[in-house]
């Protein structure tokens, strides 16, 4: 699952509430604001949640283990917003606030999953990860579909294909116009959101 971090050296009894687990997620989001991820070092990391090299070592490997436990943190948040929404509410209302809690959530963590996307075809635990949360939410557009009347099935014109399409565009527009304002993020929002109600047969 998104919050599992599939990191190497952290105790079980430190994996949830620490505050300087935190301290060091926190550093690197807003030193990828700052900096990008290639110029982060680990030093850096350390520097700015206010601990050693030593002590940050103690939590995670590498400057890319600290990476991904920030992207499962904003991934598990996203799909916490996002899911009992999408199981519960009746189709329109569900899309409609599915799709308001992404883009709230792409407006304060953008960066960062704009990171976990440009990873994710070289870094193998942010692509599983990634990967995971997109059938996760794969699933949930398919749920949101069927309960509308699309027939299930992953043929071209059936629940689950249109699911994986409609996850992906939405995927690649907000990734591209998260990288502009929040107007413009929340103009593709509505394109998006617009789409999947043509899909589950809303617009009427």
């Amino acid at each position: 699952m998104p919050g599992h971090h599939p990191v190497r050296s952290r105790r079980a009894t430190e994996r949830k509430g620490d505050a300087r687990e935190r301290a060091i997620l926190d550093t690197c989001e807003a030193l990828l604001a700052h900096k990008g991820y290639d110029a982060i070092s680990v030093g850096d990391i350390a520097q700015g949640a206010g601990i050693t090299r030593g002590a940050l070592y103690f939590y995670f490997g590498s400057k890319q283990e600290v990476v991904t436990a920030l992207v499962a943190r904003t991934v598990e948040h996203l799909w916490e917003r996002s899911r009992v929404t999408a199981e519960s509410e009746e189709p329109r209302q569900a899309i409609a606030v599915a799709m308001q809690r992404t883009v709230d959530l792409w407006n304060e963590h953008g960066l960062v999953m704009r990171t976990a996307i440009d990873l994710s075809l070289t870094v193998p635990e942010i692509g599983r990860l990634w990967t995971h949360t997109a059938d996760l939410f794969i699933n949930a557009i398919t749920a949101v579909l069927e309960r509308a009347g699309v027939r299930a099935g992953t043929e071209p014109d059936q629940a689950s294909a249109m699911a994986r399409a409609l996850c992906w565009m939405i995927e690649r527009t907000f990734y591209h116009a998260s990288q502009g304002s929040r107007e413009t993020l929340h103009n593709a929002s509505s394109t998006c959101e617009y789409i999947w109600l043509i899909s589950a047969g809303l617009t009427a």
